[in-house]
């Protein structure tokens, strides 16, 4: 079987990935929580990686965009591994009924706001052209 394998993009995703998991590895790690708490360490994972994409792509799209691997290593590998939305889906299910509504609906704004505020933020310089 011959497989046609981006070897230069499954390298940029990996290595980018182990980065962003290790930072998220670090954060969740030095701030625990219990199910009955808030879980920050996730929340604040999840939103300031959000940012980050918002930030990210706007800029690459207006300075890099035929620069695949930079996007493959700091989009999907670095902040892909960075945020953790599965977890999040985990903490939900684990969390006391109080606590899962509103990390769930803190999530999902929180995200939106965020990437949002990323894009918007990186796209200041562009407006003011």
């Amino acid at each position: 079987m011959d497989l046609d394998v981006d070897r230069p993009g499954v390298a940029a995703v990996a290595a980018g990935g182990a980065l962003g998991a290790f930072a998220r590895y670090a954060i969740g790690t030095t701030w625990p929580h219990t199910p009955a708490d808030f879980p920050w360490a996730t929340w604040s994972i999840n939103v300031s990686g959000c940012f980050l994409i918002g930030v990210l792509y706007t800029l690459l799209a207006r300075f890099r965009p035929g620069h695949r691997l930079t996007r493959l290593f700091l989009g999907t590998g670095v902040l892909g591994g960075y945020t953790t939305f599965s977890t999040a889906e985990v903490e939900v299910q684990r969390a006391v009924p109080a606590v899962a509504v509103i990390y769930l609906a803190a999530t999902i704004v929180g995200a939106l706001l965020a990437v949002w505020a990323g894009s918007s933020l990186a796209s200041i310089g562009e407006r003011r052209k």
